[in-house]
């Protein structure tokens, strides 16, 4: 009887093992453009050290910045959000990802500590941090406010 149930529960655990590696293998190929490669989105601006400055602290512009990660579910949730402002705010606002992976410097420099992170900067200073998933219409609001607003105000960190 014990034989019967160890090879059952094995089957069932190599069933279940290889479920799991097709789901994460299909999760691989659909996360690249949504996560942030963004090959096909013009509007979203690949941010890393070397253009960091000029892209967002030297722009004339409000920036969204996007501080996400490939194995990041909640960075994939929002993902599809940060594209659609992108296209909404195209020549009002500039949208930029940061990989916090390959760009670990700018993650430690800005405090983030949990993704996905999302700083609006205006005239070179922060003036909005969320942390987490934000509906499109709170993102929207905020970066409405500063594409229509004065010179920038830094404010203190959203957590």
């Amino acid at each position: 009887m014990n034989l019967i149930r160890n090879r059952v529960g094995s089957a069932v655990t190599n069933a279940l093992l290889g479920a799991v590696i097709l789901c994460l293998a299909s999760a691989c190929d659909q996360r690249g453009p949504t996560a942030g490669s963004h090959p096909e989105n013009k509007n979203i601006v690949t941010l890393t050290e070397a253009n960091f400055k000029a892209e967002v602290l030297s722009s004339s512009q409000p920036v969204l910045v996007d501080f996400w990660a490939v194995w990041c579910g909640p960075c994939r949730m929002v993902a599809p959000t940060v594209a659609e402002l992108a296209g909404e705010f195209e020549g009002k606002a500039k949208v930029g990802k940061v990989d916090v992976d390959k760009e670990s410097s700018l993650a430690k420099r800005y405090d983030i500590s949990a993704i996905p992170a999302l700083l609006i900067f205006k005239d070179g200073k922060v003036v909005e941090q969320f942390v987490g998933v934000r509906s499109k219409e709170d993102l929207k609001a905020a970066l409405s406010k500063h594409t229509q607003a004065g010179p920038a105000k830094a404010v203190p960190a959203k957590l």
